[in-house]
């Protein structure tokens, strides 16, 4: 009878240390990690910031093809307006050059430049326009407003070279081909506009 009641208690304590047991060696469910937040996209870069960055690959570029695409390039985005009207006056004005209508071009660059005075293209279309014009002065002029906006711009800085050269101011031509290969370096042909300057300059000092 003892070794009954002592094989009873034995299974009954062997049922309830069962679970517990069970218990122990489970681990305790975990709580789901939040998952991190998604970075957030970088923001495109903007007008100036892809300036800068084709300006910098063009000073670094010394393959005359290959740095005329990124010349191309910044050409491409001194157009961007961000003005609907704007491009439209600027389709007008190009149309009317073309059909040689110089009168009405200049007036359609008069009122792109009211329109939006930081818009550098508009300066530098009408600057070229003068100039075809032979209006050196007011293209002058109108160069100064480029380069006073972007100093970088060396479609005007030629354009004010050629001026200069044209009005036999050959040292200051000098110094606008020097700016220009400053920001352009591969252009043969500004290398060579400044190798002539820099040869008629030595034969008037001797």
């Amino acid at each position: 009878m003892a070794v009954l009641l002592i094989r009873t208690l034995i299974l009954a304590a062997a049922l309830v240390a069962g679970p517990v047991a069970a218990q122990q060696g489970t681990p305790p469910p975990t709580t789901p990690q939040a998952a991190p937040p998604a970075a957030m996209p970088a923001p495109p870069p903007t007008h100036a910031e892809k300036l800068d960055t084709l300006f910098a690959a063009l000073k670094r570029q010394r393959d005359a093809d290959k740095a005329r695409e990124i010349a191309d390039a910044i050409r491409s985005e001194w157009q961007v307006s961000g003005s609907a009207s704007v491009d439209l006056l600027m389709q007008w004005a190009a149309k009317a050059v073309a059909a040689s209508k110089q009168p009405s071009a200049l007036d359609l660059y008069d009122q792109v430049i009211a329109l939006d005075p930081t818009y550098v293209e508009g300066w530098n279309q009408r600057a070229t326009l003068h100039y075809q014009m032979g209006n050196y002065r007011k293209s002058m002029s109108d160069i100064n407003q480029v380069l006073a906006l972007e100093p970088r711009h060396f479609g005007a800085l030629a354009g004010m070279a050629a001026i200069l050269s044209a009005s036999g101011e050959d040292a200051l031509a000098l110094k606008a081909w020097e700016r220009f290969l400053a920001v352009y370096p591969a252009e043969r042909k500004a290398q060579e506009q400044l190798g002539e300057i820099e040869e008629k300059l030595a034969g008037n000092r001797t």
